[in-house]
């Protein structure tokens, strides 16, 4: 029998430093994005600059609170966090359309999508549920199916809001999850496909995200309409070269991009920074993944493990998906580049998920 010896204290400092890597950039990068914008807007350069500071500061506070408290604790306010979440996501809808969208809850002068928070509710209840399932995860009926439903309603509510994209994510969480624990890879793969079809006839039944799709095989048909967000992405990130043009120098950030300090930051940041910029970003991404699965794989228990791989997978979906969207290599799609794009409650919650993976990587299971 191979003996584990329960080590606690010591963070992944590699891990850490990459998340606060990221936000450090991101904060940069929101205001050489937003200057331009913010001053035509709102007379102030540094408005959109000082919000996303402020949340980057309080998303700290609220990592490093993680971080401290066993994530064990967690567990027992699964259930509270999964009612509270679903009455968030229904309270969407008694607050006004924003772009035609029903996703945000106003606070006064504060606002928050609930979708943020049903992403790591979905993980938390994988990781309570699965973490007492054992072999029976392997049978379709009684191992795989409650996760669909759970995934799925969640996926559902946020889906009447309009917003696909963050459900995919949820419905793709779930799946890596499911396939991580050892679930049946018939099983996976059917439901992988149903889930691919199902997204092919959200998208063909709504026409804008038909138009969408339409418009991704070939963006410059209509450069002016449906195309134009892609083009000027496409612009931006040609015109950026190997070095770029400069922190603060970009021009397509001067009203051609529709607010890009949000979901086409990424198409800044390769104009300013050129591609040894995007290469380096893409790179953190991919230390904070390797980070992550060492994480799951070294975490003292079951639980830690799936809070690790969902947190994870999370981070790098919704990673991939952005830079795939911004350098035109799938259709335009809301989702903001983690940690660096502009938004308080996507920055705040993806902050406290953090505390939560560097606090599994302190408690991590050496083999002897």
């Amino acid at each position: 029998m191979k003996k584990y010896k329960a080590k606690m204290g010591q963070l992944d400092f590699v891990l850490f430093a990459t998340i606060m890597l990221l936000v450090a950039i991101g904060v940069v990068m929101v205001y050489s994005a937003s200057s331009y914008y913010a001053a035509f807007k709102f007379n102030d350069p540094e408005y959109f600059l000082k919000k996303q500071f402020l949340w980057a500061c309080t998303g700290s506070v609220f990592m490093v609170t993680a971080i401290k408290i066993d994530y064990h604790i967690i567990k027992k306010y699964t259930g509270i966090i999964m009612v509270i979440t679903v009455m968030c996501l229904v309270a969407v809808f008694a607050f006004p359309a924003i772009n035609g969208a029903k996703r945000w809850i106003q606070l006064g002068p504060a606002s928050f999508q609930p979708s943020e928070i049903a992403k790591y509710t979905v993980v938390l209840f994988m990781a309570k549920s699965l973490d007492k399932k054992g072999e029976k995860v392997k049978e379709f009926l009684r191992g795989v199916c409650p996760y669909l439903l759970v995934s799925g309603f969640y996926a559902g509510l946020i889906l009447l809001e309009k917003n696909l994209s963050i459900a995919a994510v949820i419905m793709i969480v779930t799946m890596i999850i499911l396939f991580a624990v050892g679930a049946n890879f018939k099983h996976i793969f059917g439901i992988g496909s149903a889930l691919v079809a199902a997204v092919g006839a959200l998208t063909i039944l709504e026409p804008y995200r038909m138009a969408r799709l339409m418009n991704f095989t070939n963006p410059f048909k209509d450069s002016q309409g449906d195309g134009y967000q892609l083009v000027q992405s496409l612009l931006a990130l040609g015109s950026g070269g190997v070095t770029g043009a400069g922190i603060g120098q970009s021009r397509q950030k001067c009203l051609y991009i529709p607010e890009p300090h949000t979901d086409f930051i990424f198409s800044i940041i390769g104009e300013e920074l050129g591609v040894i910029g995007c290469a380096f970003i893409i790179l953190l991404f991919i230390i904070f993944v390797w980070r992550g699965i060492k994480t799951a794989v070294t975490a003292k228990d079951m639980y830690g493990t799936i809070l690790a791989i969902g947190i994870t997978s999370v981070i790098a979906i919704q990673a991939v998906i952005n830079i795939a969207v911004v350098t035109g290599s799938m259709p335009v799609t809301g989702v903001p580049l983690p940690f660096i794009s502009y938004g308080g409650s996507a920055l705040v919650f993806n902050m406290f998920a953090m505390g939560i993976l560097l606090n599994v990587s302190r408690q991590t299971v050496n083999k002897n």
